[in-house]
């Protein structure tokens, strides 16, 4: 099968809107402007659809689900340069190839999840089940920084438990989105999944909608705040997984050169335009200089530049908000007497929106690139002498999506584990995630879970039968 091309789905002459190549600024194709109105007959086309894909059973759905899988992985790598070019993500490294590949590991795993009856209640002749049925139709927003996996994250789980989908993929990356339910819906009943490519005002619409029993939205704490003021009008089911400053803490005596390709990694994956990336790293004093310069030496000498270009692993910040966001908090820590042991300038020899890999030394708390998610490749690396108070500025912030505590002593990382506030807290590694284990955030990061059962169960109405 050949993949069919995103930018087809309209043109200047339709009204398309240009999308730009990430990394150049070229325009690569066009995205349709759908309206209020597009929204609505989607919405309607679900809802007239969904009793059909609901009474085929969990069986089919499933078999259904594999064959969209097995599709993607035959349509992988035009997938993978689509997305490379509209999100800036390079095809190597843990990147534009990865997200596709986890694309079909998570359809996957949704078809193979058990979700059975759970028996809560039994007394002799009396019992208590709990089942699960489908909601109906499922609203979900998408963020542009992983596009093509958070929206199968979204999807698949949905469509296995029996209702239909109307997705909103962000403004600046529809088009993988839009190829990306093209190969779903080679396999999928008409009305059952439906692309809405539009503006705030669709997005708007969507959190709002009468039409809609279940929203799930990736993006940021503001923006989740809005679609849960929006979502009482129609009372619908949320999962929200929202922004993250998400902490490290690295214990005393920490062997540094066992830890640090993870530890550059959960720093800079994607260039740092990740949810639940490395924001903010505590490094006791007595590893805190090896530390600096370790990073510093991986950030120097890792290869930058044009997503197509084999052997990239970092790329451009996808767009200029994001740019212009991430040189500020930077130029900040630079005006407060920080140091910027590596990167801290455009690399505008690379393209536009280019930034080096920044880390920064001599901070502290109060700092906004401490205080404030930066959402890209620039990580502010603190000093300090006793656990609790490590522990105490991790937990400080608003925010609770992900952290990681980094020793030689498992045992030791897992007691501070316990401590810090968040959704997920990884040991000698950061934002690995497993399709089979639940992950979602605490405080201002949002709630609800997805993955696994209690993903299944996150897009279900559970009903109780007692007898």
């Amino acid at each position: 099968m050949t993949m069919p091309a995103a930018h087809t789905h309209a043109t200047p002459e339709t009204g398309g809107r240009p999308i730009p190549d990430a990394a150049t600024r070229e325009t690569i194709g066009y995205a349709p402007v759908h309206t209020v109105a597009d929204l609505d007959a989607a919405i309607a086309a679900a809802r007239d659809a969904q009793p059909a894909w609901n009474a085929l059973g969990h069986a089919e759905r499933s078999r259904i689900l594999h064959a969209i899988a097995d599709d993607i992985e035959a349509n992988s790598e035009e997938l993978a340069q689509l997305l490379s070019r509209e999100q800036g993500k390079p095809l190597d490294g843990p990147n534009a190839r990865f997200e596709v590949g986890a694309c079909a590991v998570w359809t996957r795993n949704a078809a193979d999840t058990v979700l059975e009856p759970e028996v809560v209640f039994e007394d002799g002749p009396a019992r208590a089940e709990v089942h699960y049925d489908a909601l109906g139709v499922v609203g979900a927003i998408g963020p542009w920084n992983w596009p093509m996996m958070i929206t199968v994250w979204q999807i698949a789980p949905s469509l296995r438990m029996g209702n239909t989908v109307v997705v909103k993929p962000s403004e600046y990356t529809p088009l993988s989105v839009m190829a990306l339910v093209d190969v779903f819906n080679r396999h999928l009943p008409s009305g059952v999944l439906t692309a809405i490519s539009g503006d705030r005002e669709v997005g708007a619409a969507i959190a709002a909608h009468r039409g809609l029993d279940k929203i799930m939205f990736t993006g940021s704490t503001a923006t989740g705040r809005k679609i849960v003021e929006s979502s009482a009008h129609n009372l619908a089911r949320l999962t929200l997984e929202l922004g993250g400053n998400d902490p490290g803490i690295v214990l005393p005596d920490t062997d540094v050169k066992a830890i640090a390709e993870n530890l550059f990694w959960g720093c800079f994956i994607n260039t740092g335009q990740t949810c639940a990336a490395l924001k903010r790293l505590y490094v006791h004093e007595s590893v805190y200089d090896e530390v600096v310069d370790t990073l510093a030496e991986m950030a120097r000498t890792m290869p930058m530049g044009r997503g197509l270009d084999e052997g990239n692993v970092l790329g451009p910040l996808q767009n200029e908000k994001q740019f212009e966001i991430v040189r500020d908090l930077v130029d900040d820590a630079r005006a407060r007497g920080a140091r910027i042991v590596t990167g801290g300038e455009a690399a505008a020899d690379l393209g536009p929106l280019f930034y080096r890999a920044t880390v920064v030394a001599d901070i502290d708390d109060g700092a906004r690139l401490v205080d404030e998610e930066q959402f890209g490749p620039a990580i502010p690396v603190v000093k300090y002498r006793d656990i609790d108070d490590a522990v105490r500025r991790a937990n400080a912030s608003e925010q609770g999506l992900g952290a990681s505590v980094w020793s030689n002593d498992p045992d030791e990382a897992a007691a501070v584990a316990t401590r810090v506030q968040a959704g997920t807290v990884w040991i000698n590694t950061h934002g690995g995630l497993n399709p089979a284990v639940p992950f979602g955030g605490t405080k201002q990061s949002g709630y609800g879970q997805e993955f696994g059962v209690a993903g299944l169960k996150a897009v279900a109405a559970p009903k109780v039968i007692s007898r």
